[in-house]
């Protein structure tokens, strides 16, 4: 399906005009697209004391990280090698956690699977790599930040990955995982932890990014079946969140938040919205490239990812991940959904980003976070306070829409005085001595 849309793309590109350049384009993105879905995917398991399989999991992943060169900072990309193997310290059930740990070269991937409430997840991945290897990264001067010894770099991140017990997780897609000076791409991911019966389960938990672009199945269900979303009697209440690093804050945010998720019924697909209240609990970390906000209540928790472009000194929203329960009547209890391609708030790095109108910020076709009055700044701060405000464009669209309707007036004004002018020397005109 993807392959046929690539085509359709370079057919609608030649169509419109755009040339030989847009032509490659698509070519180069079609490329690109046929090299991440063969890439390939390996096997891996870990086993109790007693030879039973506690994790069954296979996947693709693709690191890209940057590191520094004697001049400059480099990126480089490589993928998990097929000679990849379970190392040793790789553990089942120790507490409610078990653990897949990978080596390859003098690298390592540990995913760390925890088990609550009737459903398991990767709750830490962690990433370890040496930057005196140089066959992954040439020309390394290994003058990190988060050097441990010798060139090593460990970097951390939660994940979105999660499914119900005795189900079997399944996502082709891409699942973006960004961390300090990495990010890491899992795809082709089949996997279960926990596992009954040394075998992977034949029910399954789809990802929510595959979910989002499956095309829908066709049923009989009649257009009146979909509930209307249900609107609050109010807009959510202002909260006041901040983050702190090992340098102090990093993030101040004032807004109100609201969810609105999508899920299927028995008898048909249904809407709701929830409001964020005010006194949610929030957490989060930052380094010099990300700042992680956590927003909690009860069930239902949000986890914001802000990045920055050091070449154009501007930070912006990159990534959300929407985490809550749904209601009884729900087919799937347990709703998931992330986006780590958005460019939303954005504002310069020093200055805060200040929006007094709604914004909607889509997450997947199931989800979207409203945001209300919000005021918020990443990363660089002078004084612990916000610094100086940036007003968003639907701002600056809604003081624009006075100031037209008030020049139109005064041009309206403007025209009736003067035919009302002319008019009148034409009536003293007609009165003149013959």
């Amino acid at each position: 399906m993807a392959a046929r849309c690539g085509w359709e793309l370079l057919l609608v590109a030649v169509l419109l005009g755009f040339g030989a350049e847009g032509v490659l384009q698509q070519v180069y993105a079609i490329t690109n697209f046929a090299k991440w879905f063969l890439q390939e995917s390996s096997t891996y398991e870990v086993r109790d004391d007693h030879g039973k399989i506690c994790i069954l999991a296979n996947f693709s992943v693709q690191f890209t990280v940057e590191y520094n060169l004697k001049d400059k900072r480099e990126n480089t990309t490589f993928t998990l090698p097929k000679d990849a193997g379970v190392l040793k310290n790789s553990t089942c059930n120790k507490g409610n956690s078990s653990v897949l740990a990978i080596g390859f070269s003098t690298h390592s991937l540990e995913m760390t699977f925890e088990k609550s409430k009737g459903f398991y997840s990767i709750d830490k991945l962690t990433f370890r790599y040496n930057l005196s290897d140089t066959a992954f990264f040439p020309g390394s001067t290994k003058g990190e930040k988060y050097d441990v010894c010798g060139g090593i770099q460990v970097a951390t991140a939660e994940t979105d990955v999660r499914a119900s017990l005795n189900t079997t997780y399944k996502c082709t897609n891409k699942d973006r995982i960004n961390m300090a000076n990495v990010v890491i791409f899992l795809s082709n991911v089949t996997l279960e932890a926990y596992l009954a019966n040394n075998t992977l389960s034949p029910d399954v938990t789809v990802c929510s990014e595959d979910r989002s672009t499956v095309a829908p199945v066709t049923t009989s269900i009649p257009a009146t079946t979909h509930a209307p979303t249900t609107t609050p009697p109010h807009s959510p209440d202002v909260g006041t969140y901040n983050v702190t690093g090992t340098g102090g804050i990093c993030l101040l945010a004032s807004m109100g938040v609201q969810l609105n998720v999508t899920y299927h019924t028995k008898e048909k697909v249904k809407s709701d919205v929830l409001n964020l209240p005010s006194n949610a609990s929030h957490s989060g970390n930052c380094n010099n490239t990300i700042v992680v906000l956590n927003l909690t209540s009860d069930s239902t928790k949000l986890s914001f990812l802000f990045a920055q472009n050091t070449s154009t000194e501007k930070y912006f929203l990159q990534g959300i991940l929407v985490s809550t329960r749904l209601p009884p009547e729900a087919i799937e209890h347990n709703f998931t959904a992330s986006n780590n391609s958005l460019s939303a708030l954005k504002a310069s790095v020093g200055k805060s980003y200040k929006c007094r109108a709604e914004e909607s910020i889509w997450v997947t076709k199931e989800a979207s976070v409203n945001i209300f009055d919000v005021q918020i700044q990443a990363f660089k701060f002078e004084g612990g306070n916000f610094g100086a405000v940036e007003e968003c464009q639907l701002d600056e669209n809604n003081m624009l829409i006075p100031i037209i309707v008030g020049a139109a007036l005064a041009g309206l004004v403007l025209i009736v005085l003067i035919a009302y002018l002319i008019g009148r020397k034409r009536s003293h005109a007609g009165y003149q001595t013959i």
